[in-house]
């Protein structure tokens, strides 16, 4: 009897003790919630946009420019001040692409880089390809891609090379652009030796090489297409690195779509005014128009990406800037020279991919020290020496090439 009663007794404890000790639940309380930071002011958006890079400072020039270029002032006075006032404009225009690129993922961003890259260069020649002057187009051209491979590449390798021993980068990728370049040489070479061997005087032989160069451009811009499967889809991995972004976008999407829209039609009417002011520049100043064409018109171009490819390579990431230089020249030379051959082609100028033996051996030379001086997958600041010193002594060149030679 008193064992059930202790029995029960002791349950009751059990009980009793666990009632007590029983969690208390915690109070109702309102979760957690992150939201994203609203979107920037169109004041906040202005600041980000002027803050981005010390080149706006030059921004001046642009209504400069264009007032210079309204009062019919002097054809050198417009040549300079649109030519300093595309210089913040191209890093304008690739500080939007940029930020769009952020958003749409790395495939379409890829894409994008590669379409606005040289949007300078571009918008140039189409002016001046639809104002006749196919030397300067051809000029503007050829200048783009040793600038980049010499002077840009050149100028990376040293500013590196001063803080850094050595600097490795992805060799894959740098003899993949070096190959590329190397096709794209061979595109200008085969019409420059056809006008050898072939008298192209004559109107029936005249056309036999624009037809070349013709089919050659499609050839050109559909590796160009390849190439960029390559490095988007198929073999992505080699250029992750390069690729890879650890920034949020600072503007509002709208509010870079519209960026990108304003500065691509400002950039249009000043390269516009430069292209005009040419002509009467070589006249006044004494500089022929291989000069202009071939040293002064990149370094407008080049500008905002020296700025970019320097600092990569200061940050050492020169994987990213030869990704920014070389990649450069392989697109000014498979993409935008032969879709403007195309365009002529479609407008009725009669465009072509032969280039005065000079400027087809200054080329090749080029891309062969290039490619010698990247095949081991590193850099030092000797290299960039050697790049930089060839590219002053074709800049010489070019400064003494005579007028005559440079009209058909």
């Amino acid at each position: 009897m008193s064992g059930k009663t202790l029995s029960s007794d002791s349950s009751k404890n059990q009980n009793y003790g666990s009632t007590s000790h029983k969690p208390l639940s915690p109070p109702n309380s309102p979760p957690v919630l992150h939201y994203p930071p609203p979107p920037p002011t169109f004041g906040k958006s202005l600041k980000i946009i002027l803050g981005n890079s010390w080149l706006n400072i030059l921004l001046i020039f642009v209504p400069l420019g264009y007032i210079a270029s309204a009062l019919d002032m002097s054809d050198t006075w417009v040549f300079f001040l649109n030519f300093f006032a595309i210089i913040p404009l191209a890093k304008l225009l690739e500080f939007a692409t940029e930020d769009i690129s952020l958003r749409v993922g790395q495939t379409i961003g890829g894409l994008l880089n590669a379409t606005f890259g040289n949007a300078v260069e571009l918008i140039v020649s189409i002016i001046a390809l639809k104002e006749g002057q196919i030397r300067v187009v051809q000029a503007s051209m050829l200048g783009g891609i040793i600038s980049n491979l010499l002077l840009v590449l050149g100028l990376c390798f040293v500013s590196g090379g001063y803080f850094y021993k050595t600097q490795k980068f992805n060799q894959t990728a740098a003899q993949t652009t070096s190959s590329l370049m190397t096709l794209a040489c061979i595109g200008l070479i085969i019409p420059a030796s056809f006008n050898f061997a072939v008298d192209t005087t004559h109107n029936d032989r005249k056309n036999e090489l624009l037809n070349l160069s013709h089919g050659t451009a499609i050839v050109l811009l559909s590796i160009y297409c390849l190439y960029l499967y390559f490095q988007l889809k198929t073999h992505s991995d080699l250029y992750d690195d390069e690729n890879e972004q650890d920034e949020d976008p600072q503007l509002t999407l709208f509010v870079s779509i519209l960026l990108l829209s304003f500065v691509t039609v400002i950039l249009s009417f000043s390269a516009d005014n430069l292209v005009d002011s040419i002509e009467g520049i070589v006249e006044s100043s004494g500089l022929s128009r291989t000069f202009v064409g071939l040293v002064l018109l990149p370094i407008v171009g080049n500008a905002a990406e020296n700025v970019t490819a320097i600092t990569a390579a200061v940050k050492d990431k020169m994987d990213l800037a030869i990704n920014v230089a070389a990649g450069s020249s392989m697109q000014i030379a498979l993409f935008i020279t032969p879709f403007l051959v195309v365009l002529g082609w479609i407008i009725g100028v009669d465009m072509s991919l032969y280039f005065q033996s000079f400027e087809t051996v200054v080329l090749f030379i080029s891309v062969l020290l290039t490619s010698f001086l990247i095949q081991d997958g590193e850099s030092n600041w000797l290299e960039g020496a050697l790049l930089l010193a060839t590219y002053a002594i074709v800049a010489l060149a070019f400064f003494f090439y005579p007028n005559e030679d440079f009209n058909h």
